[in-house]
């Protein structure tokens, strides 16, 4: 046999890597492009920096199959998102149908060792029909391993997933390991078993909006962010990344820092913010708004738990997340869906180092038989247990209510917050006067007689005027300080400023037990 000479050698490799390119079955392809989907290759282009796509593996292909696909169903690399490295891989629809197999497994866990390696970011761009069931165990065992992988990267670098298709099955157990979901409306969806399968095995009904929809599974608190585009994703994703560090040692861009040091007429603004009224609603952006840099405020999970607000900001340009109660919302009551988001925020934000702002307004956590049956004692628990864990700097700005156990939760001293600040407008206390005075004319034998009902708010009175003030936390230290809102914008970049290199030393044990 004849030697292959270096220009038939370069020619084999130039047809093979153009078979690489977009490497599925052809009638798979037609499907795709027909439905104007892009290539995973594509996809891939258009999230990171122009020209800094470096991929791995792509002459991959499953082993002792002749007829194989290159790549496996996945397409891995390195590249840039604003300058900073990340490691990508995306789902091939085309090939398999973006399943598991040994090399698609061999890829992407190559991928994780490197970014722990290097310390960046991943993103996982999900377009996936779960395991591979001609691969049978091998398939099994790949979903098992890059498992495995995603809890030796939790904490140590920002995790993210993107769902442009069905995912189903094994597919959706690697997102939902990961920090932040993202997923577009009418094409993004998560389900453990479909909707045909359901009704098969359960006798349900059910559409597969209503199952797996991108919309229902944000209300379920699995997906973060819904979004009408892929373009408005990978947006999404380059903006959260700008908040973080790149790893847990690493520290997050510092953006415009020294802009407007001087009070402002948005500042000025926070003054009549409140409203008089202690039960009419406001909108809490209008204050988040005034009080960080730009009027930047990146909500994460706004679907799920509405009550509360969880966002990443800045302060004199460095990131900080932000728990904030929304009033609009339930009053900004805490029920168990806002418990968990809140726990999950505080503690990612622990991981990456980046000092938490309490914004709090809210009567307390959410009464009723469906909030007890839902588990808010264990589910409020571990929002608690989040606050005393994360020791980073803590700062908090009581701007209305704060009654009960939700006074606790929402950054109090006593729960290892640092500073704590109430504007004039604060209600702190451990029930509002409505529930007290409800307490007090059940004493009575006609708590409806007119003589009931004046001493009712009589009392309603002396109690907001005496009781349910920010005077007596700050007599006695729970608070550092009563200050005027115009203040705050300002007051915020001396905290962060003097929390910034703050150091606790804790009792050393293998680690703590969150409430389950």
């Amino acid at each position: 046999m004849t030697q292959k000479t270096t220009a038939e050698k370069l020619a084999d490799l130039h047809e093979r890597l153009e078979l690489a390119k977009d490497p599925g079955d052809e009638k798979a392809k037609a499907r795709r492009d027909k439905k104007g989907i892009p290539s995973a290759r594509a996809r891939i282009h258009s999230l990171l920096d122009p020209g800094s796509f470096l991929e791995i593996g792509a002459l991959a292909k499953t082993p002792g199959d002749p007829g194989a696909f290159y790549g496996d169903g996945v397409v891995t690399g390195h590249g840039t998102i604003n300058g900073r490295p990340v490691g990508v891989f995306s789902h091939d629809q085309t090939v398999f149908q973006g399943s598991v197999g040994e090399m698609f497994g061999r890829k992407v866990a190559r991928l994780m060792e490197w970014v722990a390696m290097v310390g960046c970011p991943i993103i996982g761009i999900n377009d996936s029909g779960g395991a591979r069931i001609q691969d049978a165990a091998t398939s099994l065992a790949w979903y098992a391993e890059l498992g495995r992988r995603h809890e030796l990267l939790r904490g140590l670098v920002p995790e993210i997933s993107l769902i442009f298709g069905k995912c189903a099955g094994g597919a959706v157990y690697s997102p939902i390991q990961t920090d932040l979901v993202v997923a577009v409306r009418d094409q993004g969806y998560m389900f453990v078993t479909g909707p045909d399968v359901i009704k098969d095995v359960t006798g349900e009904d059910v559409s597969l909006d209503e199952l797996g929809g991108a919309d229902a599974q944000a209300k379920y608190g699995n997906i973060h962010q819904v979004v009408e585009s892929e373009e408005a994703a990978f947006q999404y994703v380059r903006d959260y990344l700008s908040f973080l560090p790149a790893n847990t040692f690493d520290s997050a861009p510092l953006v415009n820092p020294g802009l407007e040091p001087e009070i402002t007429p948005h500042d000025l603004e926070l003054d009549a913010i409140v409203p008089d009224a202690d039960n009419s609603a406001y909108d809490m952006h209008e204050i988040l708004l005034r009080i960080f840099d730009d009027g930047d405020v990146f909500e994460v999970a706004a679907n799920a738990g509405p009550a509360i607000i969880t966002a990443f900001a800045r302060v004199d340009g460095r990131p900080v997340g932000v728990i904030a109660n929304q009033p609009m919302y339930n009053a900004g009551a805490i029920d168990n869906e806002e418990s968990d988001k809140a726990a999950r925020f505080i503690r990612f934000c622990d991981s990456f180092n980046t000092p938490l702002v309490f914004v709090v307004d809210t009567p307390g956590f959410m009464p009723g038989v469906g909030p007890e049956k839902g588990g808010i004692i264990k589910r409020g628990g571990r929002f608690l247990n989040a606050v005393v864990e994360a020791d980073i700097p803590k700062v908090t700005i009581t701007v209305r209510k704060s009654y009960g156990g939700a006074y606790a939760v929402m950054g109090s001293k006593q729960l290892t917050a640092d500073l704590n600040f109430a504007w004039p407008t604060a209600r702190i206390a451990v029930i509002g006067a409505d529930g007290a005075a409800q307490l007090l004319v059940k004493r009575f034998p006609d708590p409806n007689s007119p003589e009931v009902q004046k001493i009712k708010a009589d009392f309603i009175e002396g109690y907001n005027l005496n009781l349910a003030t920010p005077w007596i936390a700050a007599e006695r230290g729970y608070i550092d300080g009563v200050i005027e809102p115009h203040e705050t914008r300002l007051l915020l970049r001396s905290a962060i400023r003097l929390l910034h290199d703050k150091q606790i030393s804790r009792v050393q044990r293998k680690h703590g037990l969150t409430p389950i």
